[in-house]
């Protein structure tokens, strides 16, 4: 008999193959890589006696109703988009796993005390756009309809993309949900971390997510031959965006609870024997602490402005993207912690460092997570692993979360 482990495996294999070419799996949002694995994740949904539909937000919704009508819904999923190159688990995990328990639940003809919704959202790397969280956002009633103007880097604006993937971004405000008809918000995700590996534990329950912010800083200077400019003359951006890329290192290994990265590079003209005219940097920085984040964001701005005064360059700056970060609710901690003891295993509570759709989530409702160890804490990586066993163990704690969840103690 098939193990809960060996059919998430086997459906993760099958996700994967839906990938732009080359190394790990690439999947952006609304594009044709993203409606196949929309497509098969309706599929499973459909097999598994959910009503399935696809919202005006690209999320993949499937619903199991409640014992009545008027029951809350819990609402369980993660997200099926990729970083470029990235894993097969990262989001595709929590999408997978609740599915299957749907599955199972349906097979026992155990009856929830609550309506279960499962939701595949289709952004939360925000790769492709300078924007994220935008099913989740769609839920929230957090969407900002200034986003749709935004561009990927080949002109595509988000509502152009939005039309040419069928759907209408005008539905998007209709979507949000009644807090009072929620029950909460689950997300299971890898752990993306070494601790449970360290500590030799299947899973873990998740106590916080940390917040993050994204910018784009851009260096503008001259460009002018390289070989008959003399140093001393130069307006490069490029030098300039280096000494950027070299304080936001500085700034995030100085400050207790902050870490700092540089993870993209546009420059012009991009020529060898051309100096740099421009030089637009991503930089983005994540801490729990909201006050921690604004003042390192004033660091590194007055830093960035002040190499461009020095090498007399011009700089701009734009705030693209900024979300707290999240407590978890301890009433879902507890109920987490309670399924996991039931399991036989010890409840390890953790935070996670990286940024999740419940940060969006948690604008309407309680938020919990549950994490299954990877191998060597590696994701956003084609080496990113989990093992069978533990998505059999994660499984098994997700169903009993899920079928002890909602029901009054004795």
């Amino acid at each position: 008999m098939t193990t809960l482990g060996q059919d998430i495996m086997a459906r993760l294999d099958e996700a994967a193959r839906f990938s732009e070419p080359g190394p790990g799996v690439t999947r952006f949002f609304l594009t044709p890589e993203h409606r196949q694995v929309a497509d098969l994740v309706r599929r499973w949904m459909e097999e598994a006696g959910l009503a399935v539909h696809m919202d005006a937000a690209g999320t993949v919704v499937g619903r199991l109703e409640g014992p009545a009508p008027d029951a809350p819904t819990l609402i369980v999923g993660s997200h099926v988009d990729t970083v470029r190159e990235g894993g097969k688990y990262d989001g595709m995990l929590g999408v997978v796993m609740p599915i299957v328990c749907a599955q199972e639940i349906r097979r026992s003809g155990t009856a929830l005390p609550y309506a279960l919704e499962i939701v595949a959202f289709g952004d939360e790397e925000g790769a492709r756009f300078p924007t994220t969280l935008i099913g989740s956002r769609a839920l929230s009633g957090l969407f900002d309809p200034a986003t749709l103007d935004l561009a990927d880097r080949a002109g595509v604006t988000l509502g152009q993309a939005f039309a040419d993937f069928g759907l209408d971004p005008a539905g998007i405000p209709a979507l949000k949900r009644d807090p009072e008809k929620t029950l909460g918000y689950v997300e299971v995700h890898i752990e993306q971390g070494p601790v449970l590996e360290a500590e030799d534990l299947p899973v873990g329950v998740v106590t916080a997510i940390t917040g993050i912010e994204r910018h784009t800083v851009a260096f503008t200077g001259k460009a002018s031959h390289a070989g008959t400019t003399p140093m001393e003359t130069r307006r490069d951006a490029l030098a300039g965006a280096a000494q950027a890329i070299a304080a936001v290192e500085r700034i995030a290994r100085e400050t207790d609870d902050l870490v700092g990265t540089v993870g993209s590079i546009l420059m012009e003209p991009n020529v060898i024997n051309v100096i740099p005219a421009r030089c637009e940097l991503g930089v983005e920085l994540r801490s729990p602490e909201r006050g921690i984040r604004e003042t390192a964001r004033r660091t590194v701005l007055e830093s960035c402005e002040e190499i461009a005064r020095a090498r007399g360059l011009g700089f701009e700056h734009t705030l693209g993207y900024e979300e707290d970060g999240a407590a978890c609710s301890p009433r879902i901690v507890a109920a987490l912690k309670e399924a996991v003891e039931a399991d036989g295993y010890r409840p390890r509570e953790l935070f996670s460092g990286a940024g999740h759709d419940g940060l969006a989530m948690s604008a309407l409702t309680d938020i919990g997570m549950l994490f299954v160890r990877c191998r060597d804490g590696l994701s956003h990586h084609p080496d990113e692993h989990i093992a069978e066993e533990d998505a059999d163990a994660g499984a098994r704690v997700l169903l009993s979360f899920l079928t002890r969840f909602g029901t009054p103690r004795p």
